[in-house]
């Protein structure tokens, strides 16, 4: 029996869910459905089913948290594989299945988005041994949900014939409109398109190099010419970017005659809005869903998410969704259109279309917690035995105040340690770094004064993480 590959896909911009979600932190890196995140969530359904380390395919930005979130919950040293800008599934299964076949195996992929929430753990790893033996024949399988209600937001799959097990695929049918979503309902032939696939990694390639050569060439030269820095496989730009943008759906499955789906009933839910997430969550008596400090009173049916105290009153079926800098307040029906927001918010260029107020960096985060003319306050917490970079700043000045910890300062020539309560001046033009030597947290003030606060007035002369230069 061939082993398996699981293959987290974690791509994905997450706007369906903002302001929660983010572009620089989308919803598979959010506790949105129990503790764990969604990407720590798809890992441990499948990791007493795996035969090595997850293969993570992730955007370039997003790479410190695909592997600390990661090794927080105990995974094996994944290999992550970073996409410098998104190309849909088709690319992204491609280098994946390249990078199986590079480690001298031909193992059966379990691709997997990883912001998908499977509630009925069990039946999802029966229908994975259901379907390794066509998939070990060379079929692509693909997992069909068997749907419940006549969903419209959802691509439909069209299975030769009702019934339990795998069977042909006869066509993939693009998001219905009502009529046609009620009739695939009563047919019981239709299922809705997961996105989550199993099939041999060489299967997969060919099938994609016979329909699909300009993809394969384009993510070969991009696998081959790729820098590999520890567990990250940094693929080449110019040749990634050159790749055309197509889902394996188009590029392969609708494509070849070995596409097979396996009907499954195993609680999914893709989360891919605010409605979606009201359906997952446990709700009381009136139907209301909560996560955080929310006090309901005389209201139904309604979801909202909290990091102050927030009070519903006299409402139905609202979502109210509150955090630092951002609120949406909106009708549960309507919350698909939270992607109309976001697209004002690009048009504007503000700041909450990509960013939180606390922003998370490789060696911690940084919460900006106030601002004015001439001046911006930071709260900093930086990781046990993390490191900023050697940097200096053009236009601004900084001070430093210790909370919380042990801070290690280089300040030109000096090097010093800071305790509670204790303070710096770091001034204009001054090469600077800032550490982290001790096991616990460190966290501190840092109040910026200057002509210009932009987070590109930096110099990096030395950097773990491999950022130096003029900051982006």
């Amino acid at each position: 029996m061939s082993p398996l590959q699981p293959v987290l896909l974690s791509g994905g911009s997450g706007t369906r869910l903002w302001p929660l979600s983010r572009e620089a932190y989308p919803k598979q890196f959010l506790p949105l459905v129990g503790e764990d995140t969604m990407l720590q969530a798809t890992w441990l359904r499948v990791a007493s089913l795996a035969g090595a380390p997850p293969i993570v395919v992730a955007n370039e930005s997003h790479r410190f948290l695909v592997a600390e979130q990661l090794r927080l919950i105990g995974a094996p040293v994944p290999r992550i594989l970073l996409e410098p800008t998104g190309r849909n599934t088709a690319p992204a299964i491609a280098v994946a299945a390249m990078q199986a076949l590079a480690e001298g195996n031909d193992p059966l992929l379990l691709v997997l988005p990883s912001d998908h929430v499977v509630a009925d753990v069990d039946a999802f790893h029966a229908a994975i041994a259901d379907a390794r033996a066509a998939a070990e024949g060379g079929a692509l399988v693909t997992f069909g949900i068997v749907p419940t209600i006549p969903e419209t937001g959802f691509g439909y799959i069209e299975a030769d014939g009702a019934g339990a097990g795998v069977r042909a695929v006869m066509r993939f049918v693009e998001k219905p409109d009502l009529a046609t979503a009620e009739r695939y309902l009563a047919s019981g032939g239709y299922y809705w398109n997961s996105g989550m696939f199993l099939f041999r990694a060489s299967r997969v390639l060919a099938e994609l190099q016979r329909f699909r050569p300009d993809i394969v060439d384009a993510c070969r030269k991009a696998f081959d010419d790729a820098k590999r820095d520890g567990d990250f496989v940094r693929l080449d730009p110019a040749a990634f970017t050159a790749c055309p943008s197509d889902s394996i759906d188009y590029a392969v499955m609708e494509r070849t005659d070995a596409a097979m789906v396996l009907p499954v009933d195993i609680g999914w839910n893709d989360v891919g809005s605010w409605s979606a997430l009201w359906d997952v969550t446990t709700r009381d008596a009136q139907g209301n869903a909560h996560h955080g400090d929310v006090i309901a009173v005389d209201s139904r049916n309604s979801y909202a998410y909290a990091r102050r105290l927030v009070a519903l009153v006299g409402v139905d079926d609202l979502v109210v969704v509150e955090t630092n800098d951002a609120v949406l307040v909106a009708r549960k029906d309507r919350v698909q259109q939270v992607k109309d927001v976001v697209a004002q918010l690009k048009a504007s260029q503000r700041s909450q279309v990509a960013l939180h107020r606390e922003v998370h960096r490789p060696w911690g985060s940084y919460d900006s917690v106030d601002a004015g003319e001439g001046f911006q306050v930071k709260r900093i917490k930086v990781k046990p035995g993390a490191s900023l970079s050697l940097q200096s700043h053009a236009k601004r000045a900084e001070h430093w105040i210790v909370v919380r910890g042990i801070a290690r300062v280089t300040r030109g020539e000096d090097v010093f340690d800071l305790r509670a309560n204790e303070s710096t001046y770091i001034p204009i033009g001054a090469k600077h770094r800032l550490e982290n030597p001790a096991g616990e947290m460190l966290e501190l003030i840092e109040v910026q004064s200057g002509a210009y606060l932009g987070e590109d007035d930096i110099v990096r002369y030395e950097d773990v993480y491999g950022r130096t230069g003029q900051a982006s």
